[in-house]
């Protein structure tokens, strides 16, 4: 039975009031890792929990793939950041999302958001506005007798009227109000149930934010001439992750707080986020925020003489609706077991409906003659909708070029399979496989099968070498400037070439032996004591060879892979403990060190030469209680590794990806999900009115668009998780809707009770899905 893990990389869209739509989505993701966990791990289920679990089995029994689903990077602007925020905490702390529901349902409307200084004082309160208000509800056809049942009729109007006689020219709605609302929010969560992770130990978390800075920060450029130019830059993603990097870690509830604060301070709605606000509201609550200082270091731009507690955050959906960017940035290094199918699976609300609209040109009656757009919406236009707006077609193409790559090197190191291990096995002999491996053996033929492939890589051993010289400086300099933060960009920049001039210094300006044979001494000295990254992308092919080559053979799950892939991340773990800056905290040195002390200092703590012994002692001892075939296999890639290294290295350009495995997109909108209705955004959601507010206007709306959002989410989860498996192992398309059939009724059975404004929606949904 072989596993293959199934890989979310989400992308949260903004969508204003379909923020509540979003979270219907979010929370069929939440429920699926869940179902994947206890399907491995076991664990009790109810209601559509169990339905995802009977899909991975159904894929079992036909396919011999145990799928394990889970999400581990996450990406969010402004609505779709939030929703981000609270689905990556749940996934990494093992925390519900089910105690959220009612908060969204009772506490994402208009009359708990408006700021309490904003509210009409009396009936009186700008009577002469009321007409203004009647006027909007009559827009779009009478929009509200339309949409809107009769029993929430009333209640819409009502608030729209005060709505629109709350105060003008200021955001009606409170940041104070909000920022309270979002630690409530938290703290539901942090009293609610908690299970086990989500993801498996050691798997990191990724949480990024983008917000907008206001004013901007200063960034410098350099070019030919002048040399250095300096520009603003409003773009900001915050980034917070599973591990305990200060600054960014998910359990830091105030800063996570301030991400889902500024990156829905929509323009007009909300005010500006700024620190300061945020620290009245922990101060009025009693709440202390120990890691605020570590948040500013991480997460705001450094620079200027104001009070970084002053910077002005507004809607991350501004300049990036669809952070895409640093999603892709986050695949890099990433633990892979098994083989992985990784899938970037981006939700969009409403792919047919723009935010805020003022119409664009050729939107004329039927018979009349296209017209240029107005003033106004020309102007508005272009300062917010367009920007917000912008199409992902870059980001598309991005990844599309990294999965080629990846397919490139997969043809590659299949393609030079048989050529190593024939290498190998003439290397050592046929009797070397008898051998039992213990410490000792495994470290002499490690570096007898290192040395070799060197020397008979020739030439070409020279630019990998060097390549790998970068890497390894690049990651002193990181550790250096984060360990001691340089003071400014031209302290950087000198202290990095001190580092590399200490580096040449050392004799490394050569990499090749003589006559360009193999490696120079002083190079094999250094990436003994330096490069960490081929012990860890080693590591991790070896793990990827166990699945394929070793695992795959079996019919059923075998204690001793999992034994043996256990043993491989212990392994790993002996240099990964040695990647964090929690390894070096202790580090006695003093900033104004020179760069050889810094190099030396370093190397000393990390200690790669004894961690090398323990990976040793650990590999030998699980490759030992292999079967002979199975040892043999497992030691033709692990001793073959240098040989594919040196080949497939330089064409990656230094960027090995753990994952390799080509990426796919997906997406999740209104527009796919039709396996119920069809007719997108405009047949099914309530949010979309009022220019996408419409939702914080009636609580129907907002349980007509959650509920949904989970039947959206599982109708177009049920069928990505099904494409992870394809030919004749493929789910045939009768049982998938009778899947589906289940997983929208457990839904509808789970949500009756909660949602009684929408009674007649789910009586008819009930006929509809049969």
């Amino acid at each position: 039975m072989r596993e293959k893990e199934l890989r979310f990389a989400l992308i949260c869209y903004g969508g204003i009031s379909l923020a509540v739509y979003m979270h219907g989505i979010t929370k069929e993701v939440w429920r699926l890792a869940a179902a994947s966990r206890a399907f491995h791990d076991g664990g009790s289920l109810s209601g559509v929990g169990t339905v995802y679990r009977d899909l991975l089995a159904s894929i079992a029994e036909r396919s011999t793939i145990r799928l394990r689903v889970l999400a581990d990077i996450v990406a969010g602007a402004s609505a779709g950041g939030i929703n981000g925020i609270f689905l990556a905490r749940a996934l990494a702390t093992g925390q519900s999302l089910d105690p959220l529901t009612d908060l969204w349902l009772d506490d994402a409307d208009v009359d708990h958001l408006i700021d309490p200084d904003a509210r009409p004082l009396s009936a009186a309160t700008k009577f002469w506005a009321v007409p203004i208000a009647g006027w909007m509800m009559k827009k779009r056809g009478n929009v509200i007798d339309r949409t809107v049942g009769e029993g929430a009729q009333d209640e819409v109007r009502a608030k729209l009227s005060r709505f629109v006689r709350a105060r003008w020219f200021e955001p009606p709605f409170g940041g104070e109000t909000f920022s309270n609302l979002l630690l409530d929010a938290f703290d539901a969560m942090d009293q609610g149930p908690r299970g086990p992770a989500l993801v498996p130990a050691g798997q990191p978390v990724d949480l990024f934010v983008s917000v907008t800075d206001f004013a901007g920060h200063r960034v410098s450029l350099s070019l030919n001439s002048p040399p250095r130019v300096t520009e603003d830059e409003h773009r900001l993603i915050l980034h917070f992750r599973q591990d305990s990097r200060a600054g960014k870690a998910l359990d830091d509830v105030p800063g996570l707080a301030a991400a889902a604060r500024a990156t829905a301070s929509f323009p007009g709605a909300f005010p500006p986020f700024t620190l300061r606000e945020l620290d009245r509201v922990l101060d009025k609550r009693g709440i202390a925020w120990p890691g605020r200082d570590g948040f500013i270091r991480a997460q705001l731009p450094a620079g200027g003489e104001a009070d970084p507690a002053d910077r002005v955050l507004i809607d991350g959906s501004v300049l990036a609706n669809a952070p895409f960017r640093p999603a892709i940035a986050a695949l890099k290094q990433r633990p892979a077991r098994r083989e992985i199918d990784r899938r970037f699976i981006y939700i969009d609300p409403k792919p047919d409906y723009r935010s805020i609209s003022f119409g664009k040109p050729g939107e004329t009656a039927e018979g009349d003659a296209p017209r240029l757009p107005g003033f106004l919406p020309t102007i508005l236009g272009a300062m917010s909708e367009i920007p917000r707006e912008q199409p992902i077609r870059d980001n598309v193409e991005a990844i599309e070029g990294m999965s080629r790559r990846i397919r490139r090197m997969q043809h590659i190191l299949d393609a030079m399979k048989v050529e190593v291990e024939e290498q190998v096995a003439a290397l050592f002999g046929t009797t070397f496989f008898l051998d039992t491996p213990t410490t000792a053996r495994l470290a002499k033929w490690r570096a007898k099968a290192q040395e070799q492939a060197a020397e008979r890589a020739g030439f070409a051993f020279s630019p990998y070498g060097h390549l790998k010289l970068s890497a390894m400086v690049e990651d002193l300099v990181g550790i250096v400037d984060r360990l001691a933060p340089p003071e400014g960009d031209i302290h950087r920049r000198n202290r990095r070439q001190q580092l590399w001039d200490e580096v040449r210094a050392r004799g490394l300006d050569r990499i090749s032996g003589r006559r360009g044979a193999g490696a120079s001494n002083d190079a094999v000295t250094f990436f003994r004591t330096h490069d960490l990254g081929f012990r860890v992308r080693r590591l991790r092919f070896l793990a990827r060879e166990l699945d394929r080559v070793v695992e795959a053979q079996r019919d059923t799950r075998d204690p001793a892979c999992d034994a043996m892939r256990d043993t491989i991340y212990d392994a790993l773990g002996v240099y990964l403990e040695r990647e964090g800056d929690s390894w070096f905290a202790d580090l006695d040195i003093s900033a104004d060190a020179d760069a050889g002390q810094w190099i030396d200092a370093i190397a000393a703590r990390r200690d790669l030469i004894g961690a090398d012994a323990a990976a040793d002692a650990l590999i030998a001892e699980g490759l030992g209680a292999l079967p002979r075939d199975d040892r043999r296999a497992l030691l033709l890639a692990y001793l073959g590794y240098p040989f594919y290294d040196i080949a497939t290295l330089p064409l990656l350009q230094g960027e090995g990806f753990d994952e390799f495995d080509p990426i796919k997109i997906d997406r999740i909108s209104p527009s796919d999900a039709t396996a119920i209705r069809s007719g997108g955004a405009a047949a099914m959601l309530k949010g979309i009115e009022f220019n996408s507010f419409g939702a914080f206007f009636s609580r129907a709306y907002r349980e007509n668009d959650y509920l949904w959002g989970r039947l959206h989410g599982a109708d177009r989860l049920i069928d990505i998780v099904a494409s992870s498996v394809t030919g004749d192992a493929a789910l045939p398309a009768d049982e998938l809707k009778a899947i589906k059939h289940r997983a929208f009724h457990a839904i509808l059975d789970e949500e009756e009770e909660r949602l009684p404004k929408v009674a007649a929606l789910i009586a008819e949904l009930r006929k509809e899905i049969g």
